[in-house]
């Protein structure tokens, strides 16, 4: 263990990392006596991709202890979160006016006892969250981000996000929302901005390529309430069971561009948030917890972790991003010879890296 720390107190720029760590802690802070400790075991448990309640123990709180602290401090700690992660990706974008915005669900499933009333399924066993991002000096940054509870509607979850951003000061030069908005209402909504929009091929029914006018036909809408876009299909071959299949795919837009660059567009775009959704997740804890604000709150936990590791992005790997942080945590470290076992060599490939800078 003492080998260990004299590494550490030798790595280059540490002072960076502690910094990091140190705002994490100050801006993920419950009040109480044992609020810091509650803090450091949900930190712990989103490094170590782990369980909220394993990690508990080390940090010599009950699981239970974990939970009260959430349920009862939870709303304030995840307002306090996102506008600390909103901060960070203001810092960035200083300067920079117009932006392109992508608008995206993610979609996360719990195992165990289902709660009533919340989620995105009448069982209560599926979360959805939407985000609003721009990428920026190839970094994605959060700007807006939505719970969506039961019976709140696409369009008003488009509407909270865009009145966020457009809050901030920024113009939306250009946006792009996957499928699981594609309605009627927020069609109407986003036809005042240059958008392109995922189309589920099922519902225009389209099996060819194409690129001409086409209206909606929801059943939920009258006939004048109908919305003409622009429909562009095109189709990618994939392999199934052995033989090779086209698979079309749909987008709408009111671009008036060549077929070719505004699907590139949306690629662009679009593209790098399903890079970032799974740097989320690679942060994400696990909790028996049915409680929303529990699972809200270490999922935006997890959202803040990304948003810290763009700093370093470019210069260093999430997983030894990772280690750094755990090193700041000393109750952390009597795990850490497993995990450093597996991760020693990539460590040492990237430790040059750091020396150069």
């Amino acid at each position: 263990m003492w080998e260990i720390k004299v590494i550490i107190h030798y790595l280059p720029h540490q002072n960076n990392v502690q910094q990091i760590g140190y705002k994490l802690l100050s801006m993920f802070s419950f009040k109480g006596k044992r609020g810091e400790e509650v803090a450091r075991t949900l930190i712990s448990a989103c490094l170590w991709n782990d369980s909220v309640e394993s990690k508990s123990r080390a940090y010599g709180v009950s699981p239970q202890t974990v939970r009260n602290y959430v349920e009862e401090q939870g709303v304030e700690v995840v307002e306090k979160l996102l506008e600390q992660v909103r901060k960070m990706s203001l810092k960035v974008l200083k300067g920079v006016k117009e932006i392109g915005l992508s608008i995206d669900w993610t979609t996360k499933t719990w195992y165990g006892r289902p709660v009533g009333g919340l989620g995105s399924s009448e069982e209560g066993n599926s979360w959805n969250y939407a985000t609003a991002t721009t990428k920026f000096d190839g970094k994605v940054l959060l700007l807006a981000f939505v719970t969506q509870v039961k019976g709140m509607t696409e369009d008003e979850v488009v509407k909270a996000l865009v009145e966020r951003v457009v809050a901030m000061g920024f113009k939306v030069r250009l946006m792009t929302l996957d499928a699981g908005f594609y309605t009627v209402d927020v069609l109407n909504f986003v036809s005042q901005f240059k958008y392109i929009i995922a189309v589920p091929v099922g519902d225009v029914k389209v099996y060819q390529e194409f690129d001409g006018e086409y209206e909606t036909n929801s059943k939920r809408h009258r006939r004048d309430e109908q919305v003409e876009f622009r429909l562009l299909v095109y189709s990618k071959e994939k392999a199934k069971r052995k033989r090779k299949t086209l698979v079309y795919f749909a987008r709408a837009t009111n671009l008036n561009l060549p077929k070719g660059e505004v699907l590139d567009l949306y690629n662009k775009v679009r593209g790098p948030i399903e890079t970032s959704h799974r740097n989320v997740k690679a942060f994400l804890p696990f909790t028996s917890s049915t409680k929303f604000v529990f699972r809200t709150l270490i999922f935006v936990l997890a959202v803040a972790f990304y948003s810290l590791y763009t700093v370093f992005k470019g210069e260093v790997r999430r997983e030894q991003f990772r280690i750094l942080l755990i090193l700041l945590f000393s109750d952390d470290l009597f795990y850490l010879k497993d995990f450093l076992l597996k991760s020693i060599e990539p460590l040492i490939n990237n430790i040059d890296l750091f020396s150069r800078r």
